[in-house]
């Protein structure tokens, strides 16, 4: 008998009865999960899944501009999206054509937990993974830690953008000690100034390679008084096994 669950949208989702068998993943941190826990149930993924590195699965473009026709062909038993990375009308339009859709909704570290574990053991049916009890062990603690440093983290530039509120990069900086300077603006990734950003106090400016490409020739030259460190982007913004990796590089940068 198929299985009705809820995802966090409140859309009922019908699954099959037993483990799930074949899954398209539109969320890159994701795909890196599935791969990680059941690598031959993943048959289609985006062009920006780029982990693991040799991933040999049917690509359906991008996170924002799938291919749904391809989505079709397929014949997923079920479609992975969240509420931030993707789009409402690709969703309506793949639920449309009759393919299952779970939306997740990711703006915090607990939140990521919450919905990794519904994911493997409800939704999929497969199990909490070991890498998923590491990350639960690394990252689940209620308790914020003592803040060590305060850093910026820009995401863009021309015009520059930085990380703002009420998402989960800022909490998985708190929650590695580091604070956000831009963490209680009103808008998730605010628009500023460099001058701004270079003069707001921050011990660090976290300069990623994702979704802009930072690179020691292009971001730091912008700053003359605060200190820059490139970062990947992969480990600030990517719930999943990148959590480890992130658990470790973060630990490392100081005020």
């Amino acid at each position: 008998m198929p299985r009705i669950l809820t995802d966090d949208l409140g859309h009922p989702v019908e699954l099959p009865g037993g483990p799930v068998q074949r899954v398209v993943s539109l969320v890159p941190s994701l795909t890196e999960a599935i791969a990680a826990t059941r690598l031959e149930a993943l048959v289609g993924v985006t062009d920006w899944c780029t982990h693991p590195a040799d991933l040999d699965v049917t690509r359906v473009r991008g996170t924002k501009n799938p291919d749904r026709a391809a989505i079709l062909e397929l014949a997923p038993e079920l479609v992975v999206v969240v509420q931030e990375e993707n789009r409402e009308l690709d969703v309506r339009r793949l639920r449309e054509a009759g393919v299952p859709v779970w939306v997740a909704v990711i703006e915090s570290v607990p939140q990521s937990l919450q919905v990794m574990r519904q994911l493997f053991t409800e939704v999929l049916g497969w199990g909490a993974p070991g890498w998923l009890e590491q990350v639960e062990g690394l990252w689940g603690s209620p308790e914020l830690p003592p803040v060590r440093a305060s850093v910026a983290v820009p995401i863009w530039r021309d015009p520059w953008m930085v990380v703002g509120a009420r998402n989960f990069t800022t909490d998985l900086l708190a929650r590695a000690g580091l604070r956000n300077v831009n963490a209680d603006h009103e808008d998730r990734y605010p628009h500023v100034e460099v001058a701004d950003l270079d003069a707001v106090g921050a011990d660090v400016v976290l300069l990623p390679d994702e979704p802009y490409e930072f690179t020691a020739d292009d971001g730091p030259e912008a700053f003359a008084a605060t200190p820059t460190q490139l970062i990947s982007g992969r480990l600030i913004t990517w719930y999943g096994p990148a959590m480890l990796e992130a658990w470790e590089a973060l630990s490392t940068i100081e005020g």
